[in-house]
C-alpha cells in the first residue's frame, strides 16, 4: 500500500464544481437526514491553496439517521470513520490515501457547524489572510515529510488564532 503524500497545490475553480457534483450524489443517497450541504475548508476558499480534498459539511437531522444510512456512503466509495476523535461528529473519507473528498457530518446546531463555516467565511471576506495561510499550508506540507500529525500541527496555532477571530467577526 503506498503512502499517503500530502501536498498543497494552488487554488482549482474546479473545486468548486466537483462539490456541487458530490454534494448531489450526497444527497440522493442520505435524503432529508440531511438539512445542509455545505463546502468548507481550503478548497471552498477561491484563490487559495490547498490540499485538492474537497471538505463537505452535512447538517443532519440527527446522528442515529445518518448511520442507518452510511452504506449508501459507502456505495459512493466512502469509507466510514466514526466520530474521528471529534465527538458528535460522523467522519467519512473518500479516496483512499489519494483522497479526493473529506465528509463531516454533525447534528443541526453544533457548535462545529459554525466554526467551520465562521472559517471559511472570515478567509473569503479577508484575502490577505487566506494568502498567508496558504504560505503557511505549503511550507508545512514542504517539510512535514508526509506526515499528517506534523501536517496538522504546523498549521495550529494559525487556526486556533484565526478562528477566534472568524467568530468575533461573524458576531
Amino acid at each position: 500500500m503506498s503512502k499517503r503524500i500530502i501536498e498543497v497545490v494552488s487554488y482549482d475553480p474546479k473545486w468548486a464544481e466537483l462539490f456541487e457534483l458530490e454534494s448531489r450524489a450526497i444527497s440522493d443517497v442520505v435524503g432529508q437526514t440531511v438539512v445542509n450541504i455545505h463546502h468548507i475548508g481550503s478548497t471552498s476558499v477561491t484563490g487559495l491553496a490547498a490540499k485538492p480534498i474537497i471538505d463537505i459539511l452535512l447538517e443532519v437531522t440527527d446522528l442515529h439517521s445518518l448511520d442507518v444510512l452510511s452504506s449508501g456512503l459507502i456505495s459512493l466509495g466512502y469509507e466510514s470513520k466514526g466520530e474521528f476523535g471529534i465527538a458528535g461528529r460522523r467522519f467519512f473519507q473518500k479516496g483512499g490515501n489519494n483522497r479526493t473528498h473529506h465528509l463531516h457530518a454533525f447534528k443541526v446546531g453544533d457548535s462545529n457547524v459554525v466554526r467551520h463555516i465562521a472559517f471559511r467565511d472570515y478567509l473569503i471576506a479577508h484575502p490577505d489572510i487566506a494568502t498567508e495561510y496558504g504560505r503557511l499550508k505549503t511550507k508545512v506540507a514542504l517539510g512535514c515529510n508526509n506526515d499528517p500529525d506534523s501536517y496538522c500541527s504546523g498549521k495550529n496555532d494559525f487556526i486556533k488564532y484565526h478562528v477566534l477571530q472568524s467568530l468575533k467577526f461573524r458576531t
